[in-house]
C-alpha cells in the first residue's frame, strides 16, 4: 500500500507518478501511455545512448589558434599596405630600388635564417660535449 505524496505536483521533489492512474499491471501511465520503464544500471564509463562528451580543451586551444591565426594576417596584410614606398638597398655589390615591405621581409628571413644556423651549431656544440 503506498501513500499519496502531499506536495503539489511539479513541486521540487515530488514524485511525478504519485496519483496516475496505474495499467493492470500496476505501472503508472502518463498522457501519452505507460511510463517508461527505467532499464538496466549502465556500468560506470559506460555510454548511455548520448553523444560522447565533447574534449573542450582542444576546442579551446583550436579557437585561440584560429584566433592567432586571423590576428597576425590582419596585422601582416596592415604591414604590407603601409609599407609600399619605394626605397633605396644598398648591397655588398650593387644598389637596388624596391618596396619597403620586400627590404623589411627579406632582412627577417635572413635574421631568422642566422638564428637557426646559430641554433643548430650550439646544439651540436652541447652534443659533442655531452659525449
Amino acid at each position: 500500500m503506498t501513500t499519496s505524496d502531499p506536495r503539489p505536483p511539479g513541486a521540487p521533489g515530488s514524485d511525478p507518478t504519485v496519483g496516475l492512474p496505474t495499467t493492470p499491471a500496476g505501472t503508472p501511465t502518463t498522457a501519452g501511455g505507460p511510463a517508461p520503464a527505467a532499464g538496466p544500471p549502465s556500468a560506470p564509463g559506460q555510454a548511455t545512448g548520448t553523444r560522447p562528451a565533447r574534449r573542450t580543451g582542444r576546442t579551446i586551444g583550436r579557437t585561440v589558434a584560429l584566433a592567432l591565426l586571423l590576428f597576425v594576417t590582419v596585422v601582416l596584410v596592415l604591414f604590407v599596405v603601409f609599407n609600399t614606398q619605394t626605397v633605396d638597398i644598398s648591397l655588398v655589390f650593387t644598389d637596388v630600388r624596391a618596396p619597403l615591405v620586400l627590404a623589411l621581409l627579406i632582412a627577417a628571413v635572413l635574421g631568422a635564417l642566422v638564428a637557426a644556423l646559430l641554433g643548430a651549431v650550439m646544439a651540436a656544440r652541447g652534443r659533442r660535449r655531452s659525449r
